[in-house]
């Protein structure tokens, strides 16, 4: 069985700490907690790692988020992943910072890597984890936000969120994307 994992973000050395990828940085954690290593391919960095018996194809697009579907149609089909084995992992201005939330549909929200995804798949219907990154910032501001980086306090309470994200990401490739939104979307 495949999955295909996408973590959205932006490519460069400028955006690596910004809140808009902290898609890239729970595919890193990932990757990193499963020893596997990230080669630059076409539409982004590609990795592949296994756990009892799946394969996890880890995508980071390099296509910038506004034409991720571009990315995730290929690699999709590419490794002939089905839909329903799809996640994507986004950052998200609704909810409080460190909030997570795995939903197996639903709107784009205003966000562009999902806006661009569901146009190119012509469905809203595949899993997304949301990474709550706040909203705190001034009226007109929302895009310096985003593409700054965490706070101080925030890059310390980072490295617990990714390890429960990596938690999520395993969860729902071995139980299913209901049993993994009960155990953890309460939390």
């Amino acid at each position: 069985m495949k999955y295909l994992i996408v973590g959205l973000g932006n490519v460069g050395r400028e955006y690596e700490y910004t809140r808009h990828n902290i898609g890239f940085r729970v595919l890193d954690a990932l990757a990193e907690a499963s020893n596997a290593v990230f080669e630059d391919k076409r539409y982004g960095f590609v990795s592949e790692t296994k756990i009892k018996g799946r394969t996890l194809i880890l995508l980071k697009p390099s296509t910038y988020m506004n034409l991720s579907g571009n990315a995730v149609r290929y690699w999709l089909n590419q490794e002939k992943v089905p839909i329903e084995n799809l996640l994507v992992i986004v950052d998200d201005l609704a909810l409080p910072f460190g909030t997570l939330r795995l939903k197996g549909k639903g709107s784009d929200a205003g966000h562009n890597g999902l806006k661009h995804i569901q146009a190119i798949l012509s469905t809203q219907t595949y899993a997304r984890l949301r990474f709550g990154i706040g909203s705190d910032f001034p009226k007109g501001r929302q895009v310096d936000y985003v593409l700054d980086n965490f706070s101080d306090e925030e890059e310390v309470a980072l490295p617990a969120k990714l390890e429960t994200c990596v938690d999520i990401v395993k969860s729902f490739c071995l139980a299913g994307i209901q049993n993994t939104m009960n155990a953890y979307n309460n939390k």
